[in-house]
This record gives C-alpha cells, sequence and structure tokens, in this order.
C-alpha cells in the first residue's frame, strides 16, 4: 500500500515536472514576473523569447544569450490583438555606440507572431538592445519600447533549465527520504537539531 502511494506521488511528480503548462511564461494579474516582455502602452504588451537553435535547440533565453556567432531567433508575440492591424519595425543595436546589426523595415503581422532571423548572430561580447516601433494608424499615436540582452557571456542555461534541474533533484531526494529508511531518519534527525536552535 505504501509503495503504490509513493509511486502515485512519484509518478505525479514527473507529470508536472514535465507539463508545459507550468513552464509557461507570465503570471495572475499583479504577480508577474515574467522579464521576456516589452510593455507598449499600459498593461498592454509584447512578449519575446530568444532562441539559439544550432547551439542550444531545446533552451529559451531573455536577457543573456550564451555564445557568439551562432544564429539567433528572436520571437516576438503581440499579447493584444489591437497591435496586429499596425505596421510595427525592429531594430537591434550595439550598445553603447548604438551600431545597427539587424533591422526589419516596418510591416504588419497579422498572425501575432514576429520571427527575427539574425544567421550570423551577433559577433561581440557586449549588450545588445531591441528596439520595437509601432507606427501610427489613422492619425494614431507611435510606440516605442525598448528591451536590452547580453551575448557571449559563456555557456549559460534558461530560467526554465536551472527550475527544472531543481525540481527533478528535489523529487529525487523526496523518493529517496520516503523509500530508505537510514536517509529518513538521518534527515529527521538534523530537522530536529535544527527545530532546537
Amino acid at each position: 500500500m505504501k509503495k503504490q502511494a509513493l509511486r502515485k506521488g512519484f509518478l505525479g511528480l514527473l507529470g508536472m515536472v514535465f507539463s508545459t503548462v507550468l513552464w509557461a511564461h507570465g503570471g495572475a494579474k499583479g504577480t508577474d514576473t515574467d522579464q521576456c516582455k516589452f510593455e507598449l502602452e499600459k498593461d498592454h504588451w509584447i512578449h519575446y523569447t530568444a532562441y539559439e537553435p544550432k547551439a542550444y535547440p531545446a533552451e529559451e533565453f531573455c536577457g543573456n544569450l550564451p555564445d557568439l556567432n551562432t544564429p539567433i531567433q528572436l520571437v516576438f508575440d503581440y499579447q493584444d490583438e489591437r497591435y496586429r492591424k499596425r505596421a510595427i519595425e525592429f531594430e537591434v543595436t550595439k550598445e553603447p555606440e548604438g551600431t545597427r546589426v539587424f533591422y526589419m523595415p516596418s510591416e504588419k503581422h497579422k498572425s501575432g507572431t514576429v520571427v527575427l532571423n539574425l544567421p550570423e548572430g551577433v559577433a561581440d561580447v557586449s549588450k545588445y538592445l531591441i528596439h520595437i516601433t509601432l507606427l501610427p494608424e489613422n492619425g494614431g499615436e507611435r510606440l516605442d519600447a525598448h528591451m536590452g540582452f547580453q551575448a557571449g557571456k559563456g555557456q549559460s542555461t534558461s530560467r526554465s533549465g536551472y527550475g527544472l534541474y531543481l525540481l527533478i533533484l528535489l523529487g529525487g531526494l523526496y523518493f529517496v527520504y520516503l523509500s530508505n529508511a537510514s536517509f529518513k531518519s538521518k534527515v529527521d534527525a538534523l530537522i530536529g537539531k535544527a527545530k532546537e536552535m
């Protein structure tokens, strides 16, 4: 009975680890911790994810890209449908000098998703700035947003990768705790000593 409950708990934990819903960006209103987005206007956002598909095919990045001279994909998703009717332009510059490394002229993207391909990536260890400009429609207001990233700081694991490794480690330790009486007694003794302090 105990082994069956332990097995179900472990399988449930594995299910949670590999659930794509748990790794989604964003959060509830007022608790949003998603750093990979641009605010165009108050409470109106464009979400962004960076990839280095040849070097790290399964990793997502945001503020730090580990490699230089490798293809980069920057993917932008409108979180508000009203922006899909407006032309938008993108520019990536190397900072602080402001040298342009990529430019996409203004264009409408009715799907709500824009993919920028930088086939050569970036060449220098530096900070880079992504400039997004939504052009006015029918005399409306021009909207500008900026977001920075760093490139070439060496191998890095994305935030979701660290979280996954930590969750697997904790799940493994909990499994050992429940199934190994010797390990359980040592952990319980440590917890008892910590409570006495």
